[in-house]
């Protein structure tokens, strides 16, 4: 039968007829060719080697934007112009200590009339007079605290009370020789004053004179309080860095003498006519609410269809470069007993593996696929190695080595390569020499 096999060997080789199978050399037959047996060890070692899928374009992954961020531009609101008005509660009373009822002393400022007696006619003493009064700027209590007095020259009296500054001004007119008769009277008071303001008719400053200043006449003098409603209206008084308070309604009930440098406010704690006026604008901000979120829902609406259209262009575009083969793309190569002669697309975005691109395309022939020869042919990656290719081998003659197909990870231009039966091998053979032989025969005859 050898013999017959050899012949037949010889006789197809003469014809040029002889059949030739595709097969892995192992590392004798071809020292750059590594064959490595895909267990869960080697799968790991494969896996390694770096590989970053291609990405799809932004625009796959963009959206029409922050829907709320682009509402909240357009429909925001003005700043409201009055704030919320709340019914205050029980204001807590201070009052202020009592003030000593001690003499008024003449202060910087202050203008004094000094009458004096003139000697000749009475129409000479009635001009003396007249032109005393006349003079009333040049008795002014200076800054240094004198008033300047003819013949007689500056006399100290500011701190003085009247007692006390005619005392003064006696002693100099005696020392100046000068008849001591006169009189001595204060005709403005400049020195000790009192403000107030607030929720009062005429915000003005009132002056302390020889008669003690109440804070009912300060509240008088200013025309009184303008409130509302006078239930919610607070007497605030300022003195020597103090706040004192009590409510309007209990004024009545207590006398508080003010003295020099006291500032008294009328608060109104509640404006019965700025809450009326802070309720109409929260009424009129409703109602601009409402239609500028209409608005806005409007223009958001048509810019989400402007950025949605323009996405979707934009993925047409790259899905039709992508029909027609017009972007760069990673390939794998199926050849041998497969389904199909075909190159495998890598996917973008994610890592395909060894049963992704297999099955994708239909798998082995099952009737001539050998199933224990299933290979990953890769090139070498390292430079000093350029040559080599390395084999990776999937026995799945035993089922259970399928799962590692399932974590076997492809890289561009690997060549999964499945081997055929050594029967398919022979069968081919034999189907492809017959024709030759008869051929063979035919010719020899008729020669």
């Amino acid at each position: 039968m050898k013999p017959l096999f050899l012949a037949l060997g010889l006789v197809l080789t003469g014809c040029g007829a002889a059949y030739i199978s595709p097969s892995v050399p192992g590392p004798a037959e071809n020292e750059n060719v590594r064959v490595i047996p895909l267990t869960a060890q080697s799968v790991r070692i494969a896996n390694a080697t770096p590989y970053q899928p291609r990405a799809l374009p932004g625009a796959f992954f963009e959206t029409t934007g922050d829907v709320n961020a682009m509402q909240a531009q357009t429909g925001r609101l003005p700043s409201p112009a009055f704030s919320e008005q709340r019914r205050p509660g029980t204001v807590e009373t201070r009052l202020p200590p009592p003030v000593l009822g001690t003499p008024y002393e003449i202060g910087i400022g202050d203008v004094v009339v000094l009458a004096t007696r003139q000697g000749g006619t009475t129409v000479e003493e009635l001009s003396g007079l007249l032109a005393a009064q006349s003079r009333r700027q040049g008795y002014t209590v200076q800054d240094d605290g004198a008033i300047a007095i003819p013949d007689v020259g500056r006399v100290q009296i500011a701190g003085l009370t009247l007692e006390e500054a005619e005392a003064a001004l006696f002693q100099r007119l005696v020392e100046s020789q000068i008849d001591p008769t006169f009189s001595i009277e204060i005709a403005e008071f400049n020195s000790k004053r009192v403000s107030i303001g607030g929720a009062v008719r005429n915000p003005t400053v009132a002056p302390i004179t020889l008669t003690p200043l109440f804070l009912q006449e300060v509240l008088a003098v200013a025309g009184g309080v303008v409130a509302p409603d006078r239930d919610f209206v607070t007497i605030r008084l300022y003195r020597d860095g103090q706040l004192y308070q009590l409510p309007l309604r209990d004024l009545p009930r207590y006398s508080i003498r003010l003295q020099a440098d006291d500032s008294i406010f009328v608060d109104t704690d509640f404006e019965l006519e700025q809450a009326q006026a802070y309720f109409t604008e929260q009424i009129q901000l409703a109602q601009f609410r409402q239609s500028s979120r209409i608005q806005a829902l409007n223009e958001l609406n048509t810019e989400v269809d402007l950025r949605r259209a323009v996405l979707e262009e934009q993925r047409a575009n790259f899905q039709a470069q992508v029909t027609l083969d017009a972007v760069p793309r990673d390939y794998v190569y199926l050849s041998g007993e497969v389904r199909q002669q075909s190159r495998f697309l890598l996917p973008f975005g994610r890592q395909a593996t060894l049963a992704d691109a297999f099955y994708d395309q239909g798998g082995a022939l099952l009737e001539t696929a050998d199933p224990s020869e299933i290979y990953v042919l890769r090139a070498s990656t390292d430079p000093a190695r350029a040559d080599e290719i390395v084999a990776w081998h999937l026995d799945a003659e035993d089922a259970t080595n399928f799962v590692l197909a399932t974590r076997m990870e492809l890289r561009p231009n690997d060549v999964i390569f499945v081997a055929e039966q050594p029967i398919t091998r022979w069968n081919r053979a034999i189907s492809q020499s017959i024709p030759s032989l008869i051929t063979t025969g035919v010719s020899a005859v008729t020669n």
